[in-house]
């Protein structure tokens, strides 16, 4: 009797497993979602990476939700297109704060949509994780921010800093200089990377700094005042449509200084690439990651690989390397966060995020003053023997050679730029 008594006891214990295991995987799907607030820039001039960002986010989300989602709680991302207009983006993340009632806050994308919103969270208490803004928390200094954008303790100085060392090794040695650059918060800061570059490594004779306003599009007249002062460098700080046309209106008036390039954003663009094809040849480039071994770490490749399906649907960027994988980035940081404080408390989030190391598909990432990562992983590559417009040419570092730091470097720098454009 007392056997049968324990075997219908085990046989109800065991029922209750089966059912709880039936019900706990979809607990997390029942639950109050955790609201993930941002906005993209969906349209306007740099929608082309906005819209990159965007998708890896959403992989991200689904992701996290397979697995149960944050602290039992699904992931729902709100967002808005902030249409590449610093402007609009104080007053969206306001709305996404105080009526949509969002627990975490991720982006925005760009330094000029970046530094307009960063008062508005000091003044709120609010975390975010800025994605691809280069020292947008330079002026602030706010212990809440942090950025998804390896350029490191000296953010402004790393997107210049290894041109000027590649310029200083070249032979024979390039001295004068021209600075071209949008008047717009990040070429901006690219550009004082530059003079700071310029200053340090010394021997070089800046000529000319010169600014343009962003909604530029005829760059001819830009190019040939360059062209009249004779610079042995040119270092360019362009958003894409300004990365087409100032390349464009380089090649159509034959300028060739001993090295072109710096931080043309629109040279990451997939798209930009294909379209510009040749014309790129010497140019020498800054670059946050690319198609290479050492930029390959675990979990890269799944999400370039669920990425590609997306964009091929959206039609949007076909390969995706310079900046899914960032802000795919960005959201395994929050996510590790909350899930290591077990809670959503911004506070004590950006406590725990100065204060661990995070493992992502770009790597181990830990932060620093101003919440800049503590290691800088900018490369310098240069655009060889570029003959076509397919995407083929495009898929890894053959034509896109990794000149500089040393620690990745895959090529040599072909100097001077006129025989770099050699196809």
């Amino acid at each position: 009797m007392r056997d049968q008594s324990f075997l219908a006891r085990a046989r109800i214990l065991s029922a209750i497993v089966v059912v709880c295991a039936l019900i706990l995987p979809n607990a997390a799907k029942s639950a109050e979602p955790i609201k993930v607030g941002m906005t993209m820039a969906l349209t306007g001039g740099v929608a082309p990476i906005g819209k990159q960002v965007l998708a890896a986010l959403q992989i991200w989300r689904d992701d996290v939700n397979a697995k149960g989602g944050l602290l039992g709680r699904p992931v729902q991302l709100v967002y808005y297109d902030d249409q590449s207009n610093p402007a609009n983006v104080p007053g969206l993340y306001t709305k996404l704060i105080d009526v949509d009632k969002v627990d975490l806050l991720i982006g925005p994308y760009a330094t000029n949509m970046v530094a307009p919103v960063i008062p508005v969270l000091m003044q709120l208490k609010k975390t975010t994780i800025g994605i691809l803004a280069n020292a947008a928390n330079s002026k602030f200094h706010y212990n809440q921010y942090f950025s998804m954008l390896p350029t490191g303790p000296e953010p402004q100085k790393s997107f210049a800093y290894g041109f000027f060392k590649l310029a200083a090794a070249a032979k024979p040695r390039p001295r004068t200089v021209v600075i071209v650059a949008a008047d717009a918060e990040f070429a901006q800061n690219a550009a004082d990377g530059a003079r700071q570059s310029i200053k340090e490594i010394g021997g070089f004779k800046l000529l000319a700094d010169q600014k343009y306003p962003p909604s530029t599009t005829d760059f001819s007249p830009i190019m040939h005042s360059v062209q009249a002062l004779n610079p042995d460098i040119v270092y360019v700080a362009a958003y894409p449509p300004d990365s087409v046309g100032i390349v464009r209106a380089a090649n159509e008036i034959g300028l060739t200084p001993k090295m072109f390039g710096g931080t043309f954003i629109g040279l990451l663009v997939t798209p930009i690439k294909m379209q510009l094809g040749p014309l790129m040849n010497g140019i020498v480039n800054n670059e946050v990651f690319l198609p290479a071994p050492a930029f390959t770490f675990p979990g890269t490749l799944d999400v370039l690989a669920k990425y590609r399906a997306i964009a091929q649907r959206e039609h949007i960027d076909p390969i995706g390397w310079a900046f899914p994988p960032l802000g795919y980035a960005a959201g395994q940081v929050l996510a590790q966060a909350v899930e290591g404080t077990k809670s959503l408390d911004q506070v004590k989030l950006a406590a725990y995020m100065h204060t661990h190391t995070f493992a992502t598909v770009v790597g181990n990432i830990s932060f620093g003053k101003d919440g800049e990562w503590t290691k800088s992983r900018v490369v310098f590559t240069q655009f060889q023997h570029v003959t076509g417009h397919s995407l083929d040419e495009f898929k890894d570092t053959t034509h896109e050679v990794v000149v500089w730091p040393d620690e990745y470097k895959a090529g040599n720098m072909i100097y001077p730029y006129a025989e770099a454009k050699k196809p």
